[in-house]
């Protein structure tokens, strides 16, 4: 039991980690992102190649990783997706636009991996170090990448409530319409939040990279969990990323350990309806007036 709630403990960090980033391009700049997992597996190859050719630590290549993300989300966002919000009459129209646009970009970054990478699956060996904790024995790469993940966690929250531009991207979420009126630029802090969300999945991508396989075609999965977890905890809210991400983390140990690792993906969307008929809104969302 213990070794199932440490490792549950550590999914749901990293799950939490990934919704973090899309709750903020869906929260604030209003992008549902479908190839939101296909920037993640990206990462991961990056820090692989990283690792593998030129024996750079994946640690040090969060510094190379993360920047190059962030400024690829945001020439994606300038270039590719403000046509999208310049045209769309309403926020539920640029969902549904964001929701076709982002299905085709998928496609394009998944094909872009099987031609370079092919379909095998990938990993390497960092930290592999058995370590004793509360008398079960875990693997150092995820209780690394389980505390840097809290860390990122913890930083963007006090950001969002700390600081003013942590202010006005919460304003933004809240309503878009009336932020202009107290001097908010929203088209400049809408690409800002999908850019962070861009640098918070590469993030996510590099850590998990340490201890798990992967593949081309993987990024399927993390979206599907990521956008699980964000609409469980309630769109836009951190603390509900947190909340449903360790739910889901253990809810999927638990399962795996004393029933089948195959009814995993069962019991997330078990859970995730379970949540939803209780709470529409999410565990931590407020339903429209």
């Amino acid at each position: 039991m213990t070794n199932a709630l440490l490792t549950g403990l550590v999914l749901g960090g990293m799950y939490a980690l990934i919704a973090m980033g899309l709750t903020l391009q869906y929260g604030v700049a209003r992008i549902m992102n479908l190839a939101y997992g296909e920037f993640l597996i990206g990462s991961a190859f990056a820090s692989y190649l990283l690792f593998t050719g030129w024996a750079v630590n994946p640690l040090v290549g969060l510094v190379v990783v993360v920047p190059v993300s962030f400024v690829v989300s945001l020439l994606l966002y300038k270039i590719f997706l403000t046509p999208l919000v310049r045209r769309a009459r309403t926020r539920d129209a640029l969902e549904v636009d964001s929701i076709l646009a982002t299905f085709g970009l998928m496609f394009i970054v998944q094909g872009t991996l099987l031609t370079m990478f092919g379909g095998a699956y990938f990993s390497y060996s960092f930290l592999a170090i058995p370590v004793t904790l509360v008398g079960e024995v875990l693997a150092m790469n995820r209780l690394v990448a389980f505390a840097l993940a809290v860390v990122l966690g913890t930083v963007l929250y006090l950001i969002l409530t700390r600081t003013r531009i942590g202010t006005s991207i919460r304003a933004v979420a809240v309503d878009p319409n009336v932020a202009p009126l107290v001097a908010i630029n929203v088209p400049q802090l809408s690409a800002l939040a999908f850019a962070v969300g861009g640098a918070l999945v590469a993030a996510a991508g590099v850590l998990i990279s340490m201890f798990l396989t992967f593949s081309a075609t993987s990024g399927v999965v993390f979206t599907m969990k990521a956008l699980i977890v964000v609409v469980m905890g309630g769109i836009g809210n951190l603390m509900g990323c947190l909340v449903a991400g360790v739910l889901l983390g253990l809810s999927e140990a638990l399962v795996a350990t004393y029933i089948d690792p195959g009814l995993t993906i069962a019991v997330n969307f078990a859970l995730f309806l379970g949540v939803l008929l209780v709470k529409p809104a999410g565990i931590f969302g407020r339903a429209r007036q």
